[in-house]
């Protein structure tokens, strides 16, 4: 049985024609919880109890409760839900999972066995034990995986949700949002309660996004990037003092302006090689995130191939001395940007 896509899922709980078991993963955690409830409530509606209801720690890899649970019938209803958060494949035994391939292999009409994958990440590519849970799992249950959405869908979520709480928020203003904010949905749906709350059931304006909605670290360190490129001295030391005065992290902050550079550098290889950004983008997983490829080519072209070179050279003196712990940690994030905008003044593509 191969993966059910996301529209197969809403068909199936639109019509509350639920299979027996479903597992629910992917990197897009808010829509894993989201399904996860929608299906519990299809199962035994939202006032939960204790009879027709269980929730058990997949961590703590108790099988033998999970199916005694599975197999005891509802008390004065169709159907009872067990639910298990984080079920932790790599930690059971052999015994175990020999267990839980046989409780799969005969699910009972009068449960629904339901596998919420809200925080533990699985890795179905390189681990042995998961490629073989999953292929048990497609056998017997519906397997949906979640992924990050496109900027489009992204766009269209936050104007739905707009309209929902009252208000009318424009395509272009969602992608703002999206820009500042980055591609996560829960962080996204937290941002526009509070535009919402800011507006008042009108319509949201730009003035009300730039006043409200908070840039994540990987947006705010992005514009110190693009500062730095364009040998904007003033800029760039504002959005550092902006960072920290926002108390992030410094071994962070130094770790997504290296991203940066290092998306400068292999566009600049690519480019030099006679290679697309397609091909860029499939070799070193930018799905969905094909945006900083684009903006790493307009940007790059500042740059000379020994500027970028010399830049990741002085990024990884500064990750080694923020990591050793020698020196006050914004004296090292400071000099750092002024090696960087010398090196962009030096090293300007003519």
């Amino acid at each position: 049985m191969p993966l059910v896509k996301e529209d197969e899922l809403k068909k199936q709980i639109k019509a509350k024609n639920l299979a027996c078991c479903y597992f629910l993963y992917g990197e897009e955690k808010f829509l894993v919880r989201r399904y996860a409830e929608l299906l519990a409530d299809q199962a035994v509606g939202k006032e939960r109890d204790g009879f027709n209801f269980q929730q058990f720690d997949g961590a703590g890899g108790d099988i033998d409760a999970i199916a005694a649970a599975v197999e005891a019938l509802p008390l004065m209803a169709q159907r009872k839900c067990v639910w298990v958060n984080d079920l932790d494949v790599e930690s059971l035994s052999a015994t175990q999972n020999a267990k839980l391939e046989e409780l799969l292999s005969d699910l009972p009409d009068t449960c629904l066995l339901l596998f919420c994958q809200a925080t533990l990440e699985i890795d179905g590519k390189r681990s042995a034990k998961w490629r073989k849970f999953l292929t048990l799992a497609q056998k017997h249950c519906q397997v949906v995986e979640l992924g990050k959405r496109g900027a489009i869908a992204l766009e269209k979520q936050l104007v739905d949700w707009a309209a929902k709480r009252g208000c009318t928020l424009s395509r272009i203003l969602a992608g703002r949002v999206i820009q500042l904010c980055g591609d996560d949905l829960l962080t996204l749906r937290a941002e526009l309660e509070k535009l919402c709350a800011y507006a008042q059931d009108r319509e949201i304006t730009q003035e009300d996004v730039d006043t409200v909605v908070t840039q994540n670290l990987e947006t705010t360190v992005f514009v110190l990037a693009k500062a730095l490129m364009a040998r904007e001295y003033g800029r760039a030391y504002r959005r550092l003092d902006l960072l920290l005065y926002q108390k992030e992290e410094p071994v962070a902050i130094l770790a997504v302006l290296a991203s940066s550079y290092v998306d400068l550098y292999r566009v600049r290889v690519a480019e030099e090689s006679g290679e697309s950004l397609s091909a860029l983008s499939r070799d070193f997983d930018y799905k969905n995130k094909e945006f900083r490829l684009r903006n790493a080519q307009r940007d790059g072209r500042r740059l000379s191939t020994p500027a970028i070179k010399k830049s990741l050279e002085l990024l990884l003196e500064a990750d080694v001395q923020l990591k050793s712990a020698r020196g006050d940690r914004r004296v090292v994030l400071e000099k750092l940007i002024a090696q960087l905008l010398l090196a962009a003044e030096g090293g300007a593509a003519s």
